[in-house]
């Protein structure tokens, strides 16, 4: 990535040079000709000319340039390399809409004892009794969370999960004789909500928000019709305000024949306190790995459970996991209106064996506690930031809150804060969505109350620095290896192969 312009100011300049730490050479570049990193015995087989064996169009006129580095000097890398990531472990991830928190170590542990991993999905379920038991309670506990009738496991993913819902949806409106093509979302719905909708072959329709940032209702109105199959709405939705409209809204649904669907990203402000069944939800996904404190990111593995009332039980995929009269766990094939199985084998058991693990771990009460402590935390921020940014909403909130740093003026964008940020060891919040120039703040439940207080003392240094000395938050960050990164051109010319410099081996 190319580092883009920071200011042309001697001042500036010399910030930058200041603060920069000096750069990790890339592996290749630490490339010791003869060395080697592992030690293998010698072959026990007779040598074979590659050629006699292989057609010589797949046979390469050189072996690869593989970098030549020692154990020590390897590890070394990786490990330099591994202290200059972000990761939930070391630093403070206040990602709104995420829900990124902290893993608890036992449910890790747990997911790794033997008697799980060496388990293969092909063997009979008479041998597999434990797990299939596990997998049973963790459907159970779900439906109980959601209060809803039965839950799938087998969706790997959330956006897999809302796929499974609106197939199920579908599914269900074709039994009846309807097509019903047209899905509602909110205008602050997630991005994947109407890429979920064109997958499946649905046209969505947003609805709009009223300024207080709920769904507006005469407007939901005006769109339902005959042709609607559903509403696809998070709640609390992403401005991290509960709608407390959510039970007229799902009547507005049923009368016209929809079904109301909840994606479940923002379970982690009512875990215990609402059940979205009890406001009149009809389907719904779940987000382990934001939720129920199971590893997030870096492209997975995620997990999605889909949720559904009783009327659609029959639509779900499947094989699904069963308990038979004699207390015996066994695979139920799916039924004839099942939309067919979604995942390869099971699900990512690994991802619902840590949540199976959290919710044990923490019972009925701990769960609500878990939200009433993100809930308390998001507030506390609130209060603090308040006189420093612009809140376009109102509180209370729930699990996360929008803020809008107006220092325009100076020169500053929500861009330069987030940067600054990563000074002091922070991950960034999502920025510009759903508002324009704002920042995101999630700050879940697992953060002390120092790690808070720290995090809001930098965010109010921040907005006085951008007033007194906005050069420094144009030039952040300041502690990483390189400076600003010109981020456009990376992302519309990525350049991600190493090649060796011709002038550098002479």
């Amino acid at each position: 990535m190319s580092q883009g312009p920071v200011g042309n100011t001697e001042n500036t300049d010399a910030l930058k040079r200041a603060a920069l730490l000096p750069p990790e050479k890339l592996v290749f570049e630490l490339t010791t000709p003869g060395t080697s990193a592992v030690s293998l015995p010698a072959g026990d087989t007779p040598a074979i000319d590659p050629a006699s064996v292989i057609p010589p169009e797949l046979l390469a006129d050189a072996p690869p340039p593989l970098p030549e580095i020692g154990e020590l000097d390897l590890v070394r890398h990786y490990t330099r390399l591994a202290h200059r990531q972000f990761s939930v472990d070391g630093n403070f991830y206040p990602l709104g809409s995420c829900t990124m928190k902290y893993n608890p170590k036992v449910c890790e542990r747990v997911s790794s004892l033997p008697g799980l991993t060496e388990l293969h999905p092909l063997q009979p379920a008479e041998d597999v009794q434990g797990i299939l038991e596990l997998l049973y309670h963790l459907r159970v506990f779900l439906a109980e969370i959601a209060g809803l009738a039965e839950v799938t496991l087998q969706p790997c993913a959330g956006a897999h999960g809302e796929m499974t819902g609106l197939k199920i949806i579908t599914a269900w409106h074709r039994s009846r004789g309807q097509a019903r093509p047209k899905v509602l979302a909110p205008d602050t719905a997630h991005g994947t909500n109407p890429a979920s909708c064109a997958v499946c072959g649905r046209h969505t329709m947003a609805v709009a928000s009223r300024p207080d940032g709920r769904v507006d209702l005469d407007d939901l109105r005006q769109k339902m019709d005959d042709q609607t199959a559903a509403l696809m709405i998070t709640n609390p939705n992403t401005a991290g305000l509960f709608d407390p409209q959510i039970a007229d809204i799902a009547d507005i649904l049923h009368a016209k024949g929809a079904l109301l669907y909840l994606d479940g990203a923002n379970m982690n402000a009512i875990l215990g306190i609402a059940r979205p069944g009890d406001f009149g939800v009809d389907v719904m996904h779940f987000n382990l790995h934001k939720s129920f404190g199971t590893p997030h990111g870096c492209g997975g593995p995620g997990s999605g459970p889909v949720a559904v009332a009783d009327r659609l039980r029959g639509f779900l995929p499947g094989p699904q996991v069963v308990r038979r009269e004699d207390g015996r766990y066994d695979w139920s094939p799916p039924g004839p209106q099942s939309i067919g199985r979604v995942r390869s084998f099971h699900g990512q058991v690994g991802v619902l064996i840590r949540a199976y693990a959290y919710i044990r771990m923490l019972g009925p009460d701990g769960l609500r506690g878990v939200s009433e402590k993100a809930v308390l935390s998001a507030n506390y921020l609130a209060a603090r930031l308040r006189q420093h940014y612009r809140f376009p909403f109102a509180p209370p909130y729930a699990h996360e809150f929008i803020m809008v740093p107006e220092f325009r003026d100076q020169g500053i964008t929500e861009l330069d804060v987030a940067k600054r940020l990563i000074d002091h060891s922070f991950h960034p919040p999502t920025m510009s969505w759903p508002v324009h120039h704002c920042l995101m703040v999630e700050p879940t439940e697992c953060e002390s109350l120092a790690t808070l207080d720290y995090f809001a003392d930098v965010l109010i240094r921040i907005a006085r620095e951008a007033h007194e000395h906005p050069e420094v938050l144009r030039c952040a960050p300041l502690t990483t290896p390189v400076h600003r990164l010109d981020e456009v051109t990376a992302a519309r010319k990525p350049d991600l192969r190493w090649q060796p410099d011709p002038a550098a081996q002479h």
